[in-house]
């Protein structure tokens, strides 16, 4: 063998040993993350996923609220909605058994919290 052929063969099992330690550098740094990553995929799955469908179901029911059902507002006013026009809701709440005790209170949609449909007698 010349000292040619040496060099090649030489050069060829140094780029084999690198390859091999690039695989398994790969490999450590898989292992590195891939904890990280379930952990992630877990917080979505957990807490990111139920959050916005709850989001969606309490948007739903707010689109779906009318005229005469009973609602509650995050500040915890119980009411009856008497109108509502474009983002406002007009609620009215106090003493039921007495006309004069009752207030009309203007609201924004996003304020209320929860919808009772309307009771029919």
């Amino acid at each position: 063998m010349g000292l040619f052929e040496l060099t090649a063969l030489a050069e060829g099992t140094q780029a084999a040993a690198d390859s091999a330690a690039q695989a398994g550098g790969m490999a450590s740094m898989l292992s590195m993350f891939l904890p990280m990553i379930i952990v992630i995929v877990l917080l979505y799955f957990m807490m990111i996923r139920p959050q916005r469908k709850k989001e969606k179901e309490t948007k739903q029911m707010i689109d779906a609220m009318k005229v005469g059902d009973k609602v509650v507002t995050i500040g915890g006013i119980c009411g009856k909605v008497v109108k509502i026009k474009d983002e406002f809701v007009f609620i009215e709440s106090g003493n039921i058994g007495t006309e004069n005790e009752k207030s009309v209170i203007k609201m924004e949609r996003d304020a209320i919290k929860t919808v009772q449909a309307k009771i029919k007698n």
